[in-house]
């Protein structure tokens, strides 16, 4: 199996040394890892493409390349250019430092990848660590992570479909905030939404008297509905959540129908 990895923390990021372990587990002795990650964190920037300028890219090592760009200018590097001839079987993105489970999914470039890998035809799955209390502070926080995401790649590349028509599917893992041997089982859970939670910005005046705006995230434990991504996730289990890139509002089909008829 020929896999390529990608992340949204950068290439040095130690979440991204956790899925090239993976990687070459899935990979097997016969198999290829090749990464091409952002040169520089890309934490937030979604499903980002660099359309009006070039990317940078340079390699670092044998199958490894840095791009100055978005996880998906990443995975259009890797695709088109670095493995051109030799397309993958498998896109992995992450893993990422913190969840993207509910909303946090739509901001994030981990995500973004994995999006991008799909609208490419290819199988592709995002993974993500939950950073909480019991595993913030310790040596390890990817632990969980570590410990369980070959297993879970291998359960979801098994039960994907293998035709589809449309958008295809890419798959959307997060770890929880737990030490590997705490983790509950696997669910397969809907994206959830933390209720009252934004994201916001706090203003702060640098020593020039030039204001400048941080963004600041909301309570990642917020409850969520039972059940989500999020919920299951804070309950000690990995969550899967099935996505595609349509974000047609199925159900409003139907109920606007009337209005315009």
């Amino acid at each position: 199996m020929r896999i390529l990895i990608t992340n949204d923390d950068g290439i040095n990021a130690p979440g991204l040394k956790v899925l090239d372990t993976i990687a070459r587990a899935l990979a097997g002795p016969d198999g290829e890892v090749w990464t091409v990650a952002p040169a520089f964190e890309q934490s937030g920037v979604g499903h980002c493409i660099s359309y009006t300028h070039p990317t940078m890219i340079a390699e670092m090592g044998p199958r490894r390349f840095a791009a100055e760009g978005s996880p998906a200018d990443c995975v259009l590097a890797g695709l088109h250019d670095v493995l051109k001839d030799t397309p993958p079987d498998l896109v992995l993105s992450g893993v990422n430092r913190g969840n993207n489970s509910a909303e946090n999914t739509l901001y994030s470039g981990t995500i973004g990848g994995a999006i991008e890998a799909a609208l490419q035809g290819l199988p592709a799955i995002a993974l993500s660590q939950y950073y909480g209390p019991d595993n913030a502070g310790s040596d390890n926080p990817f632990e969980a992570a570590a410990a369980h995401g070959e297993a879970v790649i291998r359960r979801i590349l098994a039960a994907d479909p293998p035709e589809q028509d449309g958008y295809r599917l890419f798959y959307n893992v997060n770890f929880p905030p737990v030490p590997g041997d705490k983790v509950q089982g696997t669910r397969l859970a809907p994206q959830g939404l933390r209720r009252g939670t934004y994201f916001t910005v706090e203003p702060q005046m640098a020593p020039s008297g030039r204001r400048f705006l941080w963004v600041r995230g909301g309570d990642q434990r917020a409850e969520t509905a039972p059940g989500s991504d999020a919920d299951v996730n804070l309950k000690g289990y990995i969550s899967v959540t099935p996505m595609r890139a349509d974000l047609t509002a199925q159900d409003a089909l139907e109920t606007l129908k009337d209005a315009f008829s």
